[in-house]
């Protein structure tokens, strides 16, 4: 979903499924979304304690993602959308890799939803600054543990 740098980067590892969603017309006001973006853009958590997200299963389609969104009228509109998690042996090991480098970054006093975040970004091929600088921070606190020869 290219341009969208908001909260609805919660979204980002969804994957709208059905194209046909777009446009999409609320039904109460009229107002018309083009396509994903525009419904994310122009569209409001329906509160901010709660994601809008619902996991269904579809027997036909696999795991599915209900996404709820409030118009600017204050209609609760839905698109439906697939997760993207690669559910595959290779998959799940590197879940278990990003569970396992979290909880390290836990261990070591840095913030859980910090880390997530900075861990996803490194995942998606971008340079964490934050980590490097964790790291170095870290390696340096088990040097000084260490007995020395």
């Amino acid at each position: 979903m290219p341009g969208i740098s908001s909260p609805e980067d919660w979204f980002a590892g969804l994957k709208a499924l059905y194209l046909d969603d777009f446009p999409k017309r609320c039904r109460t006001c009229g107002r018309v979304f083009a396509s994903e973006a525009d419904y994310f853009r122009q569209t409001q958590a329906i509160r901010p304690d709660i994601t809008g997200l619902k996991a269904v299963e579809d027997e036909e389609e696999g795991p599915q993602v209900e996404v709820f969104r409030n118009c600017v009228c204050g209609s609760t509109l839905l698109v439906n959308c697939a997760s993207r998690r690669d559910h595959s042996a290779a998959g799940q090991s590197r879940r278990r890799l990003f569970d396992e480098l979290l909880s390290y970054l836990e261990r070591h006093g840095i913030e859980r939803m910090q880390a997530r975040s900075e861990l996803l970004r490194v995942a998606s091929g971008e340079r964490s600054a934050l980590l490097e600088t964790w790291y170095g921070q870290i390696a340096a606190q088990s040097r000084a543990k260490k007995p020395g020869p």
